[in-house]
């Protein structure tokens, strides 16, 4: 298996994939960053919950998809937006709206990762890690 060299992408790859094909979890290698940025996704409503599983050298992380009703996706978009070959920042006064507000902007800052609402909020800027609608 080749080494990944974006694992960020990965995550928010198999979250797009698995809620493509409207599956209820989704299982991704753990890390701190991983485990933060599933903690936003699930603060801001866009999956059920997750748990950190004890599995192999580094555990994983089991994330539950939210539906609605009539099975309709939760999450439409998940997109990557500082990747390791172009980084992007953004000072605390102009930190992108996905969305004209309805997304997120996920952000890794001085003070740890967070929402761009939670980051205009502290008034901090940082890097811009990914758009989730």
């Amino acid at each position: 298996m080749a080494a990944i060299t974006d694992p960020i992408a990965d995550m928010l790859t198999r979250i797009r994939n698995a809620n493509t094909a409207n599956l209820k979890v989704v299982d991704v290698p753990a890390s701190r960053v991983k485990q933060a940025i599933a903690k936003i996704l699930e603060d801001e409503g866009f999956i059920n919950g997750f748990e950190r599983v004890s599995e192999g050298p580094q555990g994983t992380i089991r994330i539950q998809l939210k539906y609605g009703p009539e099975k309709e996706k939760t999450i439409t978009g998940l997109r990557r937006i500082s990747r390791p070959g172009l980084r992007v920042y953004t000072g605390r006064t102009e930190i992108p709206r996905v969305l004209g507000g309805f997304g997120v902007v996920i952000m890794s800052t001085s003070q740890g990762i967070m929402s761009g609402k939670r980051a205009k909020k502290l008034g901090v800027g940082g890097e811009v890690l990914a758009y989730v609608w």
